[in-house]
């Protein structure tokens, strides 16, 4: 999963980032409003972890802006603010979440879990696909009840691609959700390739049908048929 972090305390900073890339996430951050819009306008995130008080400008701003640009972005409100006002504006404003600072680690991952379930697996903790079950927590993938192993990449491009059952995906979205900021220096995509190769032979070599279909020219998709 994607996320954007947009936190201007250096340090509180450092070690969101460190846990939620612990954690399997790719993250992406903002230190202030303006490369924070910039973001959220050219880019598309899962979640966005939204601090309020931020340089050059007002985090509820950022929100409206958000909801306008990229309205399927789940929000985590992070700030130190704990009025009634402030979680009610930022709630009504399309937050999924308010959590005030100082916080544990644990609950941060544990609300962020929630808000991802509810905007992409219908609340589910766990993804039915044909033949496919997918716990997304332990990331564990099962084809026919037998246990699949993958690699990091391979079991981020299949959940991206469980997301978007149905949907083309383009070559540069899905390198841009596996690698986040870090695919501005690739010379190609034929990473992007290579990873879905090896996913489909090791769903294929567990009795998996080919559902992972090439839209030639234009990007790849998760078929039902």
């Amino acid at each position: 999963m994607k996320l954007l972090l947009v936190e201007d305390e250096p340090a509180l900073r450092s070690t969101l980032l460190e846990s939620l890339r612990q954690s399997g996430y790719v993250v992406e951050v903002a230190p202030d409003f303006a490369q924070a819009y910039e973001k959220i306008r050219l880019y598309r995130y899962d979640c966005v972890l939204l601090d309020l008080t931020l340089p050059g400008g007002n985090g509820l701003d950022l929100l409206r802006a958000l909801k306008t640009e990229n309205a399927a972005s789940g929000v985590l409100i992070l700030t130190a603010r704990d009025t009634l006002e402030d979680r009610i504006v930022g709630l009504d404003l399309g937050a999924d979440d308010y959590l005030v600072k100082p916080f544990h680690l644990s609950e941060l991952n544990a609300r962020l879990r929630a808000i991802i379930r509810r905007r992409q697996f219908q609340g589910q903790h766990h993804i039915v696909f044909r033949d496919l079950l997918v716990w997304p927590e332990q990331a564990e993938v099962l084809v026919r009840g037998e246990p699949l192993t993958l690699t990091r990449k391979e079991y981020d491009l299949l959940l991206y691609l469980l997301a978007n059952p149905g949907r083309v995906l383009t070559k540069e979205a899905i390198a841009e959700h596996l690698c986040g900021d870090a695919v501005d220096t690739a010379d190609s995509f034929d990473f992007i390739y290579t990873h879905l190769k090896n996913l489909r032979k090791k769903l294929q070599e567990k009795g998996a049908d080919n559902y992972i279909r090439t839209m030639y020219g234009v990007g790849y998709k998760l078929s039902n048929e």
